[in-house]
Parts: C-alpha cells; sequence; structure tokens
C-alpha cells in the first residue's frame, strides 16, 4: 500500500478527532477519503505528512513510516489544499522557476503542457489570481515534477463549477500514471473520478471499497403493495432506511446481488404488485449509510 495506517488515533485536548484509523490507499488508486466537515479528514492528511503528530498508532507513506519523512520523500509527493499557500507577491511563472531547483524530477516539458492545459497566466501576481486560477498553479506545480502520489485536500471547495470541471479533467489525465488521495466532503465532484472510496466517520473508517463494487451492491427498491398492509417485523439486515408512502414502501438494499435480492424482496411481501430496482449515486449512498449510523447511535443510547 503507498498509504496506510493502523489504529491511528489524533486528539485536540478533549475532542478526539481520529479514533483508532484504519487506511490504506492501493498504487495506482485515485482514492477519494468521503465525510462530513467535522469527521477527520484533514487531520488524516497532515498526519500522513507529517506536519502533526499521532497520538499513537503507525502511518506510512511510500513505504516510510510519516515521521521519518525526508525532504527527499517529499519530492516524490505532491500535495494541493483548498487552503494552498504560495508566495503572493510572486508571478505565477516566477513560482514555477522558483519550484523547478527543488525537484530532480521537475518536467519541463510537463510543465508547459500544463500551463497551456490550465491557461495559467503567468505575468501575473499570485495575489491577483482568482481562487480558481490559484489551484491551478497550485495543480500544475505539484504535477510538473511527477509525483508518485498527489494528496488533495479539498481542492474543489469554494469553486465555480466550470473550473471545478477543468480541474477535474486535468486530473482524469493523470489517470495510471500516479496514486491520488483526494478528500472531499462533496460527493458530487469526486464521483466520476475516483477508483476507490472510504468513509471516514467521527474518526473512523466505515468502510473502504472499490467504487465499482460500492455502486454495484446498493441499490434503491420500491415495493408497490396491494393497500397498505403493516409492514413487516423484521427486516434483512442489509435493508437500510425504509420509507412507507400509501402503498408504497422505499429502503436501500446495501447487498444488492440481482435476482437473489429480488427473491427476497418478494419472499417479505409476497403481495406486491411491482417491485422496481434504482441505481444510487455516491451522495445517495452516503447519506443512506449516516442515517443508518445515527439510527444505531440513537437507540445505543435509548
Amino acid at each position: 500500500m503507498i498509504v496506510e495506517t493502523k489504529a491511528l488515533t489524533k486528539s485536540f485536548g478533549k475532542k478526539v478527532v481520529l479514533d483508532g484509523l484504519d487506511l490504506a490507499v492501493p498504487e495506482g488508486a485515485v482514492y477519494g477519503l468521503i465525510g462530513s466537515n467535522g469527521s477527520g479528514k484533514s487531520t488524516t492528511i497532515k498526519l500522513l505528512l507529517n506536519i502533526i503528530r499521532a497520538g499513537s498508532g503507525q502511518a506510512s507513506v511510500l513505504g516510510v513510516e510519516c515521521r521519518r519523512l525526508r525532504p527527499e520523500h517529499f519530492q516524490r509527493i505532491g500535495y494541493v489544499s483548498e487552503n494552498q499557500e504560495m508566495p503572493e507577491w510572486m508571478t505565477a511563472g516566477a513560482f514555477l522557476r522558483y519550484l523547478r531547483p527543488f525537484y530532480p524530477n521537475w518536467d519541463s516539458e510537463r510543465e508547459s503542457d500544463l500551463i497551456d492545459r490550465f491557461a495559467l497566466p503567468l505575468e501575473q501576481p499570485i495575489r491577483a489570481l482568482s481562487r480558481g486560477q490559484r489551484m491551478k498553479v497550485a495543480l500544475a506545480s505539484s504535477l510538473a515534477y511527477r509525483p508518485e502520489l498527489l494528496i488533495l485536500d479539498e481542492p474543489f471547495s469554494g469553486l465555480d463549477p466550470l473550473v471545478r470541471e477543468e480541474l477535474i479533467e486535468g486530473l482524469l489525465g493523470e489517470e495510471g500514471s500516479l496514486t491520488i488521495l483526494l478528500s472531499s466532503h462533496d460527493l458530487a465532484d469526486v464521483e466520476g473520478l475516483v477508483s476507490h472510496v472510504g468513509f471516514l466517520d467521527r474518526g473512523r473508517i466505515a468502510f473502504s471499497e472499490e467504487m465499482r463494487d460500492l455502486t454495484e451492491r446498493f441499490r434503491e427498491i420500491e415495493v408497490v403493495l396491494e393497500g397498505a398492509p403493516p409492514l413487516p417485523a423484521r427486516w434483512p439486515e442489509a435493508w437500510l432506511g425504509a420509507k412507507t408512502a400509501a402503498a408504497v414502501v422505499r429502503f436501500v438494499d446495501s447487498r444488492f446481488t440481482g435476482e437473489a435480492s429480488l427473491r427476497e424482496v418478494q419472499g417479505v411481501f409476497p403481495s406486491a404488485r411491482d417491485i422496481r430496482v434504482h441505481p444510487m449515486s455516491l451522495r445517495a449512498i452516503f447519506v443512506a449509510l449516516a442515517k443508518q449510523e445515527r439510527e444505531r447511535e440513537r437507540q445505543a443510547a435509548a
């Protein structure tokens, strides 16, 4: 694994931010670390980059324990955040020229390609650039030296849709050439980009799997009944968030397997007039899981 943590913890005072985090990012993946604001995404990234220290547990990047990262390791890691700091008095072009000597693998042809791809205004001071232009400069400066790992912390936050799309297209052009770890709370931005996804909830990974497998096993089921009979007392554990409206029952099947799942639905609702199956977006899956987790907490506290 190019990024890995085991039982990682971090607290700020009495506030527990990471609580036994186990994270594994395979080489070559575009891994989306998703979760609501405050779930611990940025803290995780800062620990991986040795910006802050963990309370306990282990973390490694590029096979190196994070606390032992040295300049030669950071020459292989790119990093872009929503609050990227750059020397604002420099022009964009001067900033790129300034960075070149720090990275032995700096590729001038690649730099030129990135400048053209993002239409970078090289003669303007960074302070005069829009937020979207600044993010393009930051991304170009991280890609020009061909890193093995690119870490992106909420890179699309606050950007207009066109700039978001341009950045995503730029990242899609990098697929296969490096590993990308991308944190975001805006699931629509990452859905078409990531190959793997991990859901971070209150300092722990609730699930982590390939995006393809995740979207294949989640389905919204809609059952049309005769009249409005009472719902079954017991539900399969994989069925989440049941709702009723007149003679229609809707729920999420988190272990959908095609015909076998349809037979299970028919067995629970033998009077069903119609059973409809709908694919789900990453956002809808995230919401269903988050609601289920909150309901479990409520029941445990009752």
